[in-house]
């Protein structure tokens, strides 16, 4: 498979991703890809031609290295890798249609026309929630492939060197051997601790991206409301009333000497 492909068309993203994005992006290609093509796959190249078995009962082998691992390890990490890169290309996608709709707005209405979006690859809108999907789909598919390991291994993460075999057509309990454990063992510790990290860098983006959008929404409120609780701490109770402007010191003592004048009697 041609991984430098898809490092290709996934290196835009860092245009429109955060930091901690950006993190996941070199925790991928760097020791998820990088480790995969260069070492993983030369480490499972034999695994089924030296798995060898103390017997020569015809198809004996080959049901014993079925029956322990169902599944091969590299193909199941190739297929991880994809499904778990492939959420990013819809950010690129999304990106790039807001940018052929503003072509064609700018063509239709003139390049003096406003514009549509202020910045095509803020996260606003639409986007932003393309990017979180994205975000919570990719923790979802390596979570997904951590359980899905853990139930078709269950027990083998250690690679024991022999393991007995009783399937049919066996005759009796075999002892088959497994190459390279440690190599094996090593790297698939390897690969299963940087699917963990890649999972909490994509939940801790989750959880940035919400408390961001959050404060954006909270924030101008209780500005607002301060702004009149201070405005209403300035002005005292007394001066205002229910459509009535505030009274100046005139006209208050106006109002005091037209009140003794009426005591005194004058008409």
């Amino acid at each position: 498979m041609n991984w430098g492909s898809l490092q290709g068309l996934l290196s835009g993203v860092n245009k429109y991703s955060t930091a901690l994005g950006r993190i996941w992006l070199s925790v991928v290609f760097i020791f998820r890809v990088l480790v995969f093509v260069v070492a993983a796959e030369d480490v499972w190249d034999d695994e089924q031609k030296d798995f060898i078995c103390n017997t020569k009962q015809p198809g004996c082998p080959n049901v014993c290295y079925d029956e322990f691992f169902p599944v091969s390890h590299v193909r199941l990490w190739a297929l991880q890798l994809i499904l778990v890169t492939c959420p990013s290309l819809l950010v690129v996608m999304h990106v790039a249609y807001r940018e052929e709709r503003e072509r064609r707005h700018r063509l239709k209405h003139g390049p003096n026309a406003p514009s549509l979006y202020d910045n095509p690859s803020k996260k606003r809108g639409g986007l932003w929630w393309t990017y979180l999907l994205s975000l919570v789909f990719k923790a979802a598919v390596d979570s997904g492939f951590l359980y899905t390991f853990h139930r078709l291994y269950e027990g083998h993460y250690d690679m024991p060197r022999v393991v007995a075999c009783s399937q049919a057509p066996c005759p009796h309990t075999v002892d088959c051997y497994i190459s390279r454990p440690t190599e094996k063992k090593v790297f698939t510790y390897f690969m299963v601790a940087t699917a963990v990290i890649c999972i909490l860098l994509n939940l801790s983006e989750v959880a940035y991206l919400v408390g961001k959008r959050c404060l954006e929404i909270v924030g101008p409120r209780r500005r607002r409301s301060r702004r009149r609780s201070r405005l209403h701490d300035s002005c005292p109770p007394y001066a205002l009333s229910q459509g009535d402007h505030p009274q100046d010191g005139n006209s208050v003592l106006m109002k005091a000497s037209s009140a003794v004048v009426d005591a005194g009697g004058y008409p």
